[in-house]
């Protein structure tokens, strides 16, 4: 699963020349938290909400509003941009693009292209998104099976095996280390599988079911 085939493909921007209140509304329009500041087609930086919150009047201030107005007129996008910019690029994998906005505490990352163009954006929510249809959360109920193995060879050929020979279709499958000789595996099936019949043959097997929960 590529960052190509998740992010928000042309991505609305502001130039640097652009008025403070012209960004304000722009994001409150588009209900964004943050956005890209590029000119002549060349990323340059990016700002947040909080950013514009910074240099905003107070709330308390007695200023009019023509005055708050004029002041926002004042100072344009290039005063508070970040210029530093950490990006991703278009065919790196959604893993990737996780690891890096978590390295690098930040909620979104620009898309770019070899050439260095910028044809997205894939922020935080993309990821968690694809997070939960990678489970299969959103095609129905679901079976969820935690169970606790050695880290050893066969040991996922083996379960699925167990799995297979009882006509049981896995939907997805994850594996969660825990130290060097411990995994978690993480099993999730169709809500009418004969889950029942598998778990004992899995005790049977001697591996240990740690946790069993429908999800849905």
């Amino acid at each position: 699963m590529f960052v190509a085939s998740r992010m928000t493909k042309h991505p609305v921007s502001v130039t640097s020349d652009a008025t403070i209140q012209q960004a304000d509304r722009l994001m409150k329009k588009h209900k964004f938290h943050r956005m890209l500041v590029i000119d002549n087609g060349k990323l340059v930086g990016y700002f947040s909400d909080r950013d514009i919150m910074r240099v905003a009047p107070s709330p308390a201030t007695t200023l009019s509003k023509f005055e708050i107005r004029s002041l926002l007129d004042k100072i344009s996008v290039r005063d508070i941009m970040h210029e530093k910019v950490i990006t991703v690029n278009e065919d790196a994998t959604i893993e990737e693009a996780a690891l890096i906005m978590y390295q690098n505490k930040v909620g979104g990352l620009p898309v770019v292209s070899d050439v260095g163009a910028v044809v997205g954006i894939i922020t935080a929510t993309d990821i968690l998104k694809t997070f939960i249809e990678v489970m299969g959360l959103p095609s129905g109920y679901k079976t969820r099976l935690t169970l606790e193995v050695d880290n050893k060879v066969g040991v996922i050929a083996d379960i699925t095996k167990i799995f297979a020979d009882n006509g049981i279709n896995i939907d997805s499958f994850i594996t969660c280390r825990q130290n060097d000789k411990r995994y978690e595996l993480v099993v999730r099936l169709d809500d009418n599988a004969a889950v029942e019949d598998v778990k004992k043959i899995l005790l049977q097997r001697g591996y240990k079911i740690i946790h069993a929960v429908h999800i849905g």
